[in-house]
């Protein structure tokens, strides 16, 4: 299995960036597509993006798109997501994930096996 830590979020205000982390641990990183979610309260969890696992391809939800940056450093066995032009709405626990599928890169949290607790990114406006 893969232990997944996330690290980097915070408070910023409206129009801010962030860099979130999430570090794996093993030896097999790179054997994993991963993807990042959000969850803010009362709502359902959120697909924000995902990544191959040798980031020849990446993926993102449409209101994320031009914002966000999905990236891997496969020598670290660390995934990151970039976030930028940040908005109230923005506001969420932010979870990584690992996947175990073959090929495709699932969209999907029943498509991750392996997560992150979270880190909190809260926007003020």
């Amino acid at each position: 299995q893969v232990q997944l830590v996330e690290s980097g979020g915070g408070l910023v205000q409206a129009g801010g960036s962030l860099r979130l982390s999430c570090a794996a641990s093993g030896r097999t990183f790179s054997n994993y597509h991963m993807g990042w979610f959000r969850q803010a309260p009362g709502k359902g969890r959120e697909f924000v993006a995902a990544i191959s696992r040798s980031a020849d391809r990446t993926y993102y939800a449409d209101s994320m798109k031009g914002r966000f940056t999905i990236s891997r450093d496969n020598a670290k066995n660390t995934v990151f997501l970039q976030l930028n032009s940040l908005k109230p709405e923005d506001t969420a626990v932010y979870s990584c994930a690992a996947s175990t599928f073959d090929r495709v890169v699932p969209m999907h949290r029943t498509g991750y096996d392996y997560w992150g607790q979270g880190t909190q990114v809260t926007v003020s406006s």
